[in-house]
């Protein structure tokens, strides 16, 4: 037996976060199901930031990295992997991360013929929802020393006292023209909040350009800004940027976090200035 077609017809729209039923208990799914899938349109987040899909001045994607997937076999033995997904940041659409966890669990009483199915499955019901290429590859990137390092330019042990926890205020950026550098920069004091559910996002957040010296002490106070604002990884990540061209004027720009597990799923959104190569793909202690 294989698993059903996905359904040929059009996608759910995309949703506001008051829209889904995905803050709700659910039924736990017994079959493969692609319609579990939720859109959510960039263009919600990415307005209340200034920003449009027409126009967008940065160029990224969103890993996920999925480490809880089975399926059965063309026999009936279970298989297990994990599994690196990829969808690119100009798609229209962002994958709701419960939606996605749920869909994964739909494949692990459902029969396939070969890995290479599913594999090929999760692509094509992946990029239908984002409305772009998905890539998808079974595995995941091994841990990354460098963000963990003394000297990865981390702003967490500043001396500042600090008192405002949201939302985000990105008049605590500053730079110095006078002083251009090149350098990286790391927190691993992202908190977030889900928009949908309400639980706790934690991220380490890794800021790399070239441009006026940013203020660290101004910087930290406003990545700490974010703790009890509610957004989006992918948001958050988008803001960041957003906010750091603004105030801090930098000739390229890098952000990228890299979120904590939830529900079986990390995701590390990565947001650039058109031309910065994208970062090597690796995992954090914390993942």
């Amino acid at each position: 037996m294989t698993p059903r077609d996905a359904p040929s017809g059009d996608l759910p729209p995309s949703n506001t976060p008051s829209d889904l039923p995905l803050g709700r208990a659910v039924d736990y799914p017994r079959e493969y199901d692609p319609a579990l899938l939720f859109p959510i349109a960039r263009a919600l987040g990415r307005g209340e930031i200034g920003l449009s899909d027409d126009a967008l001045p940065f160029t990224g994607h969103d890993r996920w990295h999925a480490y809880e997937l089975s399926w059965l076999d063309a026999v009936g033995k279970p298989r297990v992997a994990t599994a690196t997904l990829t969808v690119p940041a100009d798609s229209p659409n962002l994958v709701e991360s419960k939606s996605l966890k749920l869909y994964l669990n739909s494949f692990n009483a459902s029969r396939f013929d070969d890995d290479a199915q599913v594999r090929e499955r999760i692509a094509t019901d992946l990029s239908r929802v984002a409305g772009a290429p998905v890539t998808v590859v079974f595995g995941l990137p091994g841990f990354d020393g460098a963000v963990d390092a003394a000297d990865a330019g981390s702003i967490d042990d500043l001396p500042v006292a600090i008192d405002h926890y949201g939302p985000p205020r990105p008049e605590y950026l500053a730079a110095d023209a006078a002083d251009v550098v090149a350098e990286t920069l790391s927190s691993a004091l992202l908190k977030s909040n889900c928009p949908v559910t309400g639980q706790p996002d934690w991220a380490r957040v890794v800021i790399d350009y070239r441009g006026p010296r940013i203020d660290r002490v101004g910087l930290l106070r406003y990545l700490v800004s974010f703790r009890d604002h509610c957004e989006f990884h992918e948001q958050c990540v988008e803001r960041i940027f957003a906010d750091l061209m603004r105030h801090a004027a930098p000739a390229s720009l890098s952000v990228e976090a890299r979120y904590t597990r939830r529900g079986g799923l990390d995701i590390n959104p990565w947001r650039a200035t058109p031309g910065v190569a994208a970062p090597v793909a690796g995992r954090d202690l914390r993942q």
